[in-house]
């Protein structure tokens, strides 16, 4: 029998990129997507491929376990839901729903099938830390109330739901906390700070940075994340973990700014905007574990990482 191996959220940046890189490696893939922010044209080539079946609908939707076939599923990447403040603040009570809602829902599945789960989870559950860096033990400074509430908690209670399925159902779930992630496959109009960066200096427009620019994030290629995924739903030990998956370089975003400026030999100048309600001051991952569980550390410099980007860009600009 053919095990099927099911992503949420597979016309997204990430879950485009992770299927491709399974159905490349032999596995057959059944990608669900509602396209609220993902893309179709993200899934247009793998439409062609064998190994790809493809389902439009709602993770929330309770019936969807009825359009699926249970029996073949043997692994399910959840990544259903908006990820850049752009989408998710345009879309919040459907952010909320799809890290609920989806997540039990995925869940139930998982549990019918006696398949593992992945549960990608976010830095953002951090909010504005004050443990610098991260470890995974950490519970964060979050802010219930404010227009990143629909994601960060979202999220969080994602997790929950993960970990009573895990406790009660023993269904063999891990939880992904994703650092930022980045590549030219991230939509231009996307918003968030990479896209935003390299679009505008391409297009020889002022690049925008928020506050002064002294807050600090680290970034990750995609082939770098991607290769953690799949690692982590591999590995026995990882059941019922929850692990960071982010870069190791920290900058600060203005540091990010003439970095681009460098790699594009753009004209354009820097523009300073009001900083966003809890945008974080500090934020990098403590990778230990992923390091001793799984084997990883990302590979891809963040020089590397935009050389790429920009390339790539270019041809679509």
């Amino acid at each position: 029998m053919t095990e099927i191996v099911v992503i949420t959220g597979v016309a997204g940046f990430l879950g485009s990129h992770l299927a491709r890189s399974l159905v490349n490696s032999g596995r057959s893939v059944l990608g669900i997507d509602n396209f609220i922010s993902g893309r179709r044209g993200n899934v247009q080539e793998l439409l062609s491929r064998p190994k790809f079946m493809f389902v439009e609908a709602d993770v929330t939707d309770t019936d969807l376990r009825k359009k699926l076939d249970i029996s073949k599923i043997s692994e399910i990447y959840h990544l259903a839901s908006p990820a850049s403040p752009k989408f998710y603040t345009k879309y919040p009570l459907e952010t909320i729903a799809a890290n609920t809602l989806g997540t039990q829902n995925m869940l139930e599945i998982a549990r019918a099938s006696d398949a593992k789960l992945l549960y990608t989870s976010t830095s953002e559950v951090y909010g504005d830390p004050l443990v610098h860096p991260q470890p995974e033990d950490y519970r964060g400074n979050v802010n219930t109330f404010g227009p990143r509430a629909c994601y960060d908690e979202s999220k969080r209670l994602g997790e929950v739901y993960c970990y009573e399925y895990y406790d009660k159902y023993k269904v063999l779930v891990r939880v992904a906390r994703i650092f930022n992630t980045y590549s030219a496959g991230l939509r231009s109009d996307d918003g968030r700070v990479i896209s935003n960066f390299v679009t505008q200096a391409l297009t020889g427009q002022d690049l925008t940075v928020y506050g002064q620019g002294d807050q600090t994030r680290t970034f990750c290629y995609v082939d770098d994340t991607i290769q953690a995924l799949v690692k982590m739903m591999a590995t026995k030990k990882t059941a019922g973990e929850i692990l960071n998956i982010g870069g190791a370089e920290e900058v600060t975003i203005l540091e990010l700014a003439q970095l681009v400026q460098q790699l594009t030999a753009t004209a354009s100048k820097l523009k300073f905007l009001a900083l966003p309600v809890d945008d974080p001051v500090q934020r990098r991952p403590n990778i230990t574990k992923a390091t001793k569980l799984i084997n990883w550390k990302p590979q891809v410099s963040l020089t590397q990482g935009l050389e790429k980007t920009i390339a790539c860009y270019k041809k679509l600009i």
